[in-house]
């Protein structure tokens, strides 16, 4: 690697490369070619090709090796020019750019301009626009340069000079300065503030020396400020050194916008600050036409440094979402520099102050002090030597930030796996390299500006995944970043495949926290059936407690709740019934999901439901009017309203809402029954399922089934309305008197008419009525009825009202008679068991013949034989 000596004497460029030669440049119009081999123009044609193909993806080093030892530096956040402090001078490089071809421009330095300052030795300086602000331990000088017309003929160096005035400092305090010392007295100058013109009067010589080089700017200097202040002695510090001027900043202000029919940007600077500050107070000077001081700042603490920063251009980004500017820096690309001392940046361009020894730079600071104190304290002022070697400052040229960006990348995939914060670490200064190329005004609307906000939102979508992925205290932070990489929640849901593998391994905080707020939120996104299932699938392996919120979201209409256990979910709607009603208008309507759920799964909605109306969430008649809703007509009863309340009936209900629910089942099935109405869904629960899990339902009698037993139905679904009203008929909660109007629509002649008339005829006592309309219309139930209905005391019916209406049936019937013959019989044989004989002859009719009476006539006298 090639050294470019510059002497602060000599004029030169300190470009440096490793594929050059090394070459001392003391001439004043060196080019670049100087500093290429020494070859015939075709070969360095070639040449130049060559380097520009193999140094196309590396970084640049301009190495500049100064003569005197430096004590601070500058670089200028405009041009990139550096200014660069001494024992009683400041040396001005300018930044200039070598352009090699249209894919290649280099970077050299060339110093332009010194400025002696008289009996000064800066502890920092400011370098902005043109302006240049120095501070000693207890001074502070602002200065301008302004460029003035020369002759371009003359080449010349130059030497400008300006003439201050007397210092107003008393002279015979300097003549007693040492006697005092001696005597361990404390002499301090009074504080003093010189505004605009009036800061010439600070007494300070300044000198401009120029080399003249070719194309070379000429200036004069204008004083803009001066301020000098007392040391802080009042709280008794330990030392004087705590006393000094620290944090010295020139602070523009600019103006971005994009230029009139130009895709560039400009940076237009509106003006300028100055800032600096005491241990306990700071100060901030504005500094362009008009200078004065607009601010000062109060401490409550000590300070040793303070920053002030003016945000001049903002980025549309999540505020949050932004890694700390303190990370420590990566050693991508590391390039050993041997005693750091300062460092600064430009664009892409840093520079580094460094000493091949291990002094340190404010130790350097401290031994360059100039106070007057007492002799145990003071530190004598030692005049560095006036040379002193292994003083560097490098320039470092860096790659193209996407450049760079793809290999700090590609470099974190080696710590993707062991999920450490090196990841996080590394890719957060990926992100803040392409946070600061985009403040660049410059790439307004320019293809550049366009690939480095394609590169962010990957950075982004790249950090999103790291806190997604890593169980770290700011995992939250996986939400912002994801927002601000542009990727929709099905692009990080299929990008999950990858980050977090299959659906066994474990989601951490920062994936389910994005997952949380991007369902919540008001979105337009519809998640595929495929990502709706694994988006519960997710909830339901991490926190099933949720998975009630999640089918809440919009984004979740596709989502099939087959996927999910149905009493996982049931318990869910009871905790969020906004899942499956809203209100509008002061109605109870079903949401989308609700009449997904009523297309795919209507028992789960029915069950659902009926949890809401059981935790006091919705009342029956808002349950009517939302199924009624759910089927869009709200006059017609829906089969799983009906369903809704045969399940509501099973839960055995309070005494009030259960002669409710009855009357409504009940007139249901009649108007069903009544118009021959099929029900538009299938039925949930069959008459069996409904005897078996409800009270209130009861067997249907053995006679009821043998009237329906010779009757065929039309339709399968037509049976179950009729056996469920049958059913409730022969239950033991149903109240008959309530119900015995709603039954009227049904045809008495018919059977399904014969079977419920007569259930309800019996239910409240009318047992001869319905032994009447029995043998009217069904003669074969008759001993089934009685056999089923006349016990106990209502034994005396079978001989005083079912035997008398046989034997007079028999005399006048018809085809009938065989079946009422056949029931005589029976009725003589019950008969025959339950009298004595004497009672039993009382019961016989007058006219009967005796041979068909004398069979039953013995088994009444055996039985009483065998008693």
């Amino acid at each position: 690697m090639r050294k470019l000596p510059i002497d602060f004497n000599d004029a030169g460029s300190g470009l440096k490369r490793e594929q050059y030669v090394h070459t001392d440049l003391h001439d004043d119009t060196h080019e670049v070619q100087d500093a290429l081999p020494r070859t015939d123009n075709a070969d360095l044609h070639t040449r130049i090709i060559s380097y520009c193909e193999s140094f196309k993806d590396q970084m640049s080093i301009v190495e500049m090796s100064l003569s005197e030892p430096p004590l601070c530096f500058s670089c200028c956040p405009l041009k990139g020019d550096l200014l660069v402090g001494c024992k009683n001078k400041l040396v001005l490089f300018c930044l200039k750019y070598l352009v090699i071809n249209q894919d290649l421009t280099l970077l050299d330095f060339e110093r332009a301009l010194i400025l002696h300052i008289d009996n000064v030795t800066p502890t920092e300086i400011a370098f902005c626009a043109g302006f240049i602000a120095v501070s000693t331990d207890l001074d502070v000088l602002i200065l301008k340069l302004e460029p003035v017309e020369r002759d371009a003929s003359n080449t010349e160096p130059y030497t400008y000079k300006i003439s201050a005035p007397e210092k107003f400092t008393d002279e015979a305090v300097s003549t007693l300065v040492p006697q005092l010392e001696a005597d361990d007295f404390v002499i301090c100058q009074k504080p003093v503030e010189l505004l605009g013109e009036g800061s010439k009067e600070c007494g300070i010589l300044i000198s401009l020396e120029s080399k003249g080089l070719a194309n070379e700017e000429f200036f004069q200097v204008q004083y803009v400020l001066y301020r000098r202040f007392a040391p802080d002695l009042s709280s008794f510090v330990s030392s004087v050194e705590e006393t000094k001027l620290h944090s010295l900043q020139l602070l523009p202000m600019y103006q971005t916008g994009k230029l009139t029919n130009l895709h560039c940007g400009f940076r237009e600077l509106l003006s300028l600050f100055c800032f600096f500050s005491l241990p306990h107070i700071g100060y901030l000077y504005a500094v362009g036409n008009l200078v004065e001081l607009i601010s000062t700042y109060q401490y409550s603490e000590k300070s040793q440094q303070a920053y002030v920063h003016f945000l001049c251009l903002l980025l549309d980004n999540d505020p949050v979402a932004c890694p700390p500017v303190s990370l420590d820096v990566c050693a991508l690309r590391m390039q050993l520099f041997i005693g750091l001392k300062a460092i600064s940046h430009f664009k892409n361009h840093v520079i580094l102050l460094t000493k091949a020894d291990t002094e340190d730079i404010t130790e350097r600071r401290k031994r360059l002090g100039h106070f007057y104190s007492k002799k145990t304290d003071s530190a004598k002022l030692k005049t560095p030597p006036e040379s002193e070697p292994g003083w560097n400052l490098y320039i470092v040229n860096t790659i193209s930030t996407i450049h760079l960006y793809k290999e700090m990348v590609e470099y974190s995939k080696i710590y993707t796996n062991v999920k450490t914060e090196s990841c996080i670490h590394l890719l957060s200064e990926a992100h803040l390299l392409l946070r600061a190329a985009l403040m660049d005004p410059s790439l307004m609307d320019t293809e550049e500006r366009e690939e480095l906000l394609e590169a962010f939102r990957e950075s982004c979508a790249h950090l999103g995944d790291c806190y997604s992925r890593f169980d770290t205290k700011d995992s939250h932070l996986a939400l912002p970043y994801y927002k601000m990489s542009g990727l929709s929640m099905t692009e990080v849901l299929k990008r999950a495949d990858s980050v977090l593998g299959d659906g066994t391994q474990k989601y951490e905080k920062g994936f389910l926290f994005y997952l949380h707020h991007s369902l919540y939120e008001d979105l337009n996104e519809e998640l595929s059936e495929e990502l709706a299932a694994k988006v519960l699938q997710i909830f339901h392996l991490a926190e099933p407690s949720q998975l009630p919120r999640v089918l809440c979201s919009p984004c979740m209409k596709n989502a099939c709740p087959q996927k999910v256990q149905r009493m996982i979910l049931v318990w869910g709607f009871v905790a969020e019934p906004r899942l499956l009603r809203q209100q509008t208008k002061r109605q109870i309507v079903p949401t989308e999901f609700a009449i997904h759920l009523k297309k795919t799964r209507p028992g789960l909605l029915v069950a659902s439901i009926l949890a809401l109306h059981e935790n006091s969430k919705i009342e029956l008649d808002e349950a009517d009017s939302f199924f009624k809703v759910c089927f869009f007509n709200e006059n017609a009863i829906p089969q799983l309203l009906v369903d809704f309340w045969e399940a509501l009936l099973v839960t055995c209900p309070k005494q009030e809402l259960l002669q409710e629910l009855l009357l409504k089942l009940t007139s249901h099935y009649v108007w069903r029954l009544s118009g021959m109405q099929l029900p538009d869904t299938k039925p949930l629960k069959t008459t069996e399922d409904l005897i078996n899990s409800c009270c209130h339902y009861g067997l249907i009698f053995p006679w009821v089934s043998f009237i329906m037993s010779s009757v065929s139905l039309p339709d399968e679904n037509y049976p179950e309305d009729l056996s469920k009203l049958q059913s409730l008929l022969c239950g033991p909660s149903i109240d008959i008197t309530s119900v015995h109007p709603f039954l009227e629509p049904l045809p008495k002649d018919s059977p399904t008419g014969l079977s419920v008339h007569v259930l309800c005829a019996t239910r409240v006592g009318e047992y001869e009525k319905s032994i009447d309309k029995l043998l009217d219309r069904c003669p074969d139930a008759v001993i089934p009825y009685a056999q089923h209905e006349l016990k106990d005391e209502k034994r005396a019916l079978w001989w005083n009202k079912l035997l008398p209406e046989l034997c007079k049936r028999t005399r006048h019937a018809g085809d009938s008679y065989p079946v009422l013959i056949s029931s005589l019989k029976e009725t003589l044989s019950v008969i025959a068991m339950e009298l004595e004989l004497r009672d039993f002859l009382n019961v016989l009719p007058d006219d009967g013949t005796a041979a068909f009476f004398l069979p039953h006539l013995l088994q009444c006298s055996q039985r009483k034989l065998a008693t």
